[in-house]
């Protein structure tokens, strides 16, 4: 199956993707699908992920989602 891979702000430049389709098992979770993108990154504590658009356990299996997302903390005031 496919997914989508999306970034925003700091994760779109680290990565160097705004977005990425990519073939995925449903057992496959987010922390494994990003490894295989992007050994180098580690999204450490502050990266959150969401799939399909709902926050989400980064060693959740994706199941049959069709899109996931890397979600930077947010600041302004």
């Amino acid at each position: 199956m496919k997914i989508t891979v999306l970034t925003f702000a700091q994760t779109r430049t680290q990565l160097g993707f705004a977005e990425r389709s990519v073939d995925c098992e449903p057992d496959e979770t987010p922390r494994e699908i990003l490894r295989r993108l992007a050994p180098q990154f580690d999204p450490g504590k502050t990266i959150r992920v969401a799939v399909n658009q709902e926050y989400a356990d980064w060693d959740q299996p994706v199941g049959d989602a069709k899109e996931l997302a890397l979600i930077p903390p947010v600041s302004g005031g």
